[in-house]
Parts: C-alpha cells; structure tokens; sequence
C-alpha cells in the first residue's frame, strides 16, 4: 500500500469526474461532502436487473465508475469546492487478469484475489491516491501488493496525472 499525493487537483478532479481515464474501474463506495453528506454503494442489487440485462450490460459485483460518474459529477459541481470526498475505486475482474498476466505475478491467481483497490481522498484542500489489495489467503509475499503500487503509479503516469510518493 502507498500514499500518493496529487498537487493538481484541477487537472485530476477533471479527468476523474469528466474524463474517462478511470471508467472501468468498478466503484465499490463513495462519500462526497457538500452542504450534505452523500454515501454511494456500488455493489449492484442483483434483483433490479433480469438474468438477460445482467449478462447484456456486462455486470460484475458493483456499477462502473463511469455509470456512477455524472451522480458524482453533479454532485460537486458549483462554485464551492467540496468539503471532502472519498471515491474507492477496485480493478474489475478482466483489469485484474490482465494485471496478473503482464506482471507475471506466480504466488498468486485470480480467483485468489477479492480486489485490487485504487482510494482517492480529498480532505482538507489535500488529495490523495491510496493502493490498497485484498487476498482470499494468506501470504507472507508482497510481490502482488508491490506490483500494484508500480501499476498505479505508471497508470496515473499514462492518464498525464502527476503523482508524489508520501
């Protein structure tokens, strides 16, 4: 797990509330304070959608960051900035086999992993990038933990987001 601080938080509140670089994360919960308190669980209630509608919008255990986005969106927008916001993003199940497969991580498979997790804090003018993983077992091996701090890190390199090890 590591820290990472975000300077712009302009340019990273944009791509994140506007742009599209983080949509297919899954948005596991967010909590965005203004002049009220909202919390957003996005683990999908399964008996809202029919089996056909499950398999056709593609759905896994919580929404898409980018079906979540524009209710976020809209509720920070304004001339004030928000007193904080908590956004836990987690890699969805084919980002998470694509991460396994490139980083050739041994110890550990898919099936093993319950999330690869991507915090973003905003408290107190400050924002924040947290990494954050959870295993189904345990394991004396931090190869995956670290490697997903490296491919967070390069991640936010890619979407042009400067970040700053704390």
């Amino acid at each position: 797990m590591v820290a990472l601080s975000i300077d712009d938080l302009k340019s990273f509140t944009k791509k994140l509330f506007l742009g599209t670089d983080f949509d297919d994360f899954l948005l596991t919960e967010a909590k965005i304070v203004t002049f009220n308190s909202f919390t957003i669980d996005g683990h999908i209630r399964r008996g809202f959608y029919t089996e056909e509608e499950t398999g056709e919008l593609k759905l896994q255990e919580c929404s898409f960051w980018k079906t979540i986005r524009p209710i976020c969106f809209s509720l920070i927008k304004g001339k004030r900035l928000p007193g904080s916001f908590h956004i836990s993003l987690q890699a969805n199940h084919q980002q998470t086999e694509d991460f396994l497969t490139s980083r050739q991580i041994p110890a550990v498979s898919g099936e093993q992993i319950k999330g690869l997790y991507l915090h973003i804090r905003y408290d107190d003018g400050k924002l924040f990038c947290i990494t954050g993983s959870s295993l189904a077992i345990f394991t004396m091996d931090k190869t995956l933990d670290r490697e997903w701090d490296a491919w967070v890190e390069e991640f936010l390199k890619k979407a042009e987001i400067a970040a700053v090890l704390e």
